[in-house]
Parts: structure tokens; C-alpha cells; sequence
């Protein structure tokens, strides 16, 4: 019996991701292989809202490999930087900036707190008044620490007038909610293959718009296997400029088919949909949701236990009784909530499973709970 894989990534993997990946191997610089690249790259711009012209960048890296090549690429030694802090991912990105030598300065707020394009903009105002101006803005769109969702949108037009670069990272979000870097103004978006794109880990992508590539060329912080420069000459012929992870990109071309028959609209429903029902479910067996509800994340959901609960428990219980995996807590909320993801290819009937688990685990632990009242409510909230 397979787990159900409720963390926010790595996420299931469909069957004919899965299969795809078995193809046999290819030359990387042969015809086939352009054709497959052909193929990726237009599905990624359908599911982007990308013109023709604007290419993705794929990288055969983890998400944290896509943070590091979006910041050497467009920013130079003792640019200062405005890091842009919800949760753990959002300070991994101020450390990677600290540790490439830039000036960073930290916006941060309260875990489960969403940082908003007022407090953008006064810092960058400040920065402005200072005579020492932001050279790029540092945010995490979906924060999976905490299930939060940042306005990408309302942040970029407070960005776009100051001149610095808007640097986005967009691992848990990216499929699993509307994103459109050209038409938000957003400079460079990235992301990951293991959350909502449906792929196993292994693939990180870059979307440069003009002004990262102007500063791509400009910029002169360390790089080489990172560098998008060479990435981009390889464009027109399909190839990329060193081995790419050929089995990947099989189950990369799957996994965005099946988004887009699904249907862009579809699938981002179906994360409003779970997200709802998590939410719902969570709260009627007596967890108390961390984000409120206007910025809570469509991709995962994170919930303190009822009093006198501890999550790990729960956590281990979902897990070795029940084959439910969950997620814990990262940072300062380690050890005190949990973490239910609802992104890719996690199903509402997977979210069903998840919060009947809880509900078990609850009653194991001596804690009141009415029989299916978690999925009553969950469901209610369809």
C-alpha cells in the first residue's frame, strides 16, 4: 500500500509521469531531443501566459538551486537588496543574498503575517530618500512554512516604479495558482519541479523578463554552471549548454500536459477547492488555522493542534498507523503545528484521507472527536 503524500513537496507523481520517465535515453543533442524541448518549453509559457518570445530557463537543481541562479545572475557585489521575509524560505533567500556578498536589508513579519505592498513601498521610498536605493526586491509568493500567499501582483506595481529588480520565488506556487510574470511586471520568477508542477525533484526553472536579461549581462557576481547566458544561446536549437536531466524533462512534457488538459482554470480551482476543504475540516476537528483566510495559501495549509495536543504526535501516528504522511512545522513553529499540502496531483478525495487520519489520530490520543466530523465539514465547504 502506496503513502498518502500530504507534505508540500516532493508530491505524488502521476502514473504517466511516471511511465514517461522510463523512456529510454536520448542524445541531448540530437533532433529528438530538441523536439522535446519544443514541447516543455511551449507548455511552460501556456501555463505562464508567456509570449512566444519569452523563454524559461530549466536548470537540473532543487529550488534552492533556482534561488542561487536567479540572484547571481542579475545583481553584482554590495548591491543592496530588500529581502522580503514570511518564513523559513523567505530568510533561506536573504541568506543566499548575504552569502553572495550583497547588502541585505530584511522586511519581516510575524509567522502566519503576510507582508503587503504598503510596507513595500515605504521601505523603498526610505531606501529612495537615503540616496541609497534598492538594486532588487527579494519575495517568496507562496510561503510553505506558514500557508501564506503574498499579492505578487500589488507588490510588483509598488516595485516597478522604484527600478529595482522584482525577484520572485514562486517553488509552491507556480501551476497550483494564477501567476503571469510578463503582465505583473514581475523580473524573475522561479521554480521547482516537485510541487505543483507534478515532477519529481530535480528541475529548477528561471523566467527572465527584459530588464533581468539587460542585467544578466551586466552583473558580475560568480557564476558559471548557473550562468542563463548560455542557457539562452541555446534557445533556438533546443539544446541546453550542458547535460540536462533528459528522464526529467520526459516527465516534465507528462506532467504539463496533463495540466493544461485539466485546464488552466480547472486546476487552479481544484487548489482554491482543497485549500477550502483542509481549511474546513482542520478547524472543525479543533485545529486553529495559522493564516487568516484572505491570505491563506491554496497549495498547503498550516494549523496548530487542539490544546494539549502535540504535533509531532499526531505527525508520527498519521503516518505509522494510518500511511498518511504529513508535514511539521520549520523554524520558530518546529515541533507546534502541522502541515496538510494540497498541491499537483493531491486529489480532494486525498484531502478526505488526510483529515480522517487527524481525526483518528485525535481519538488516539484522547481528544473528543465526533466520527467523520472533520469530513463533514471539509466536504460542506465544496
Amino acid at each position: 500500500m502506496e503513502q498518502v503524500l500530504l507534505i508540500p513537496g516532493p508530491t505524488p507523481v502521476p502514473p504517466q509521469v511516471r511511465q514517461a520517465m522510463a523512456a529510454p535515453m536520448i542524445n541531448h543533442r540530437g533532433p529528438e531531443f530538441a523536439a522535446l524541448f519544443a514541447e516543455v518549453e511551449a507548455n511552460l509559457r501556456q501555463i505562464l501566459q508567456l509570449p512566444a518570445d519569452q523563454s524559461v530557463v530549466i536548470l537540473p537543481c532543487a529550488g534552492t538551486g533556482a534561488m542561487e541562479a536567479a540572484l547571481v545572475n542579475v545583481f553584482s557585489p554590495q548591491d543592496r537588496v530588500l529581502a522580503c521575509i514570511m518564513g523559513v524560505f523567505g530568510a533561506r533567500f536573504a541568506k543566499i543574498a548575504s552569502a553572495y556578498g550583497l547588502q541585505v536589508d530584511r522586511l519581516e513579519v510575524e509567522p502566519g503575517q503576510v507582508i503587503t505592498a504598503q510596507a513595500v513601498q515605504q521601505r523603498l521610498q526610505q531606501a529612495a530618500q537615503e540616496g541609497r536605493p534598492y538594486a532588487g526586491v527579494l519575495v517568496t509568493h507562496n510561503e510553505t512554512s506558514t500557508g501564506v500567499l503574498l499579492n505578487l501582483e500589488a507588490i510588483a506595481k509598488v516595485v516597478q516604479p522604484s527600478g529595482a529588480l522584482l525577484v520572485a520565488d514562486a517553488v509552491s506556487s507556480l501551476g497550483g495558482v494564477p501567476l503571469f510574470p510578463q503582465a505583473w511586471g514581475v523580473d524573475v520568477v522561479l521554480t521547482a519541479s516537485q510541487k505543483a508542477l507534478m515532477c519529481p525533484p530535480g528541475l529548477g526553472f528561471l523566467v527572465l523578463s527584459q530588464k533581468a536579461w539587460q542585467a544578466a549581462e551586466k552583473a558580475t557576481l560568480p557564476r558559471f554552471y548557473w550562468d542563463v547566458r548560455p542557457y539562452r544561446e541555446g534557445f533556438a536549437k533546443g539544446q541546453t549548454p550542458y547535460t540536462p536531466a533528459v528522464s526529467l524533462w520526459y516527465g516534465l512534457r507528462e506532467s504539463t500536459r496533463l495540466i493544461l488538459a485539466e485546464g488552466l482554470e480547472a486546476y487552479w480551482q481544484r487548489h482554491r477547492l482543497m485549500a477550502a476543504m483542509a481549511r474546513a475540516g482542520l478547524q472543525a476537528l479543533g485545529f486553529t488555522l495559522l493564516a487568516r483566510e484572505e491570505w491563506a495559501s491554496p497549495t498547503v495549509t498550516a494549523a496548530f493542534p487542539p490544546q494539549g495536543v502535540e504535533a509531532a504526535k499526531l505527525i508520527r501516528w498519521c503516518r505509522e498507523e494510518q500511511r498518511v504522511v504529513l508535514a511539521g512545522g520549520q523554524g520558530p513553529l518546529s515541533g507546534k503545528i502541522i502541515r496538510l499540502a494540497h498541491m499537483g496531483f493531491i486529489q480532494p478525495e486525498d484531502v478526505l484521507v488526510g483529515l480522517q487520519a487527524l481525526e483518528k489520530a485525535l481519538h488516539a490520543q484522547g481528544v473528543p472527536v465526533q466520527p467523520g466530523q472533520g469530513a463533514e465539514a471539509a466536504l460542506a465547504a465544496r
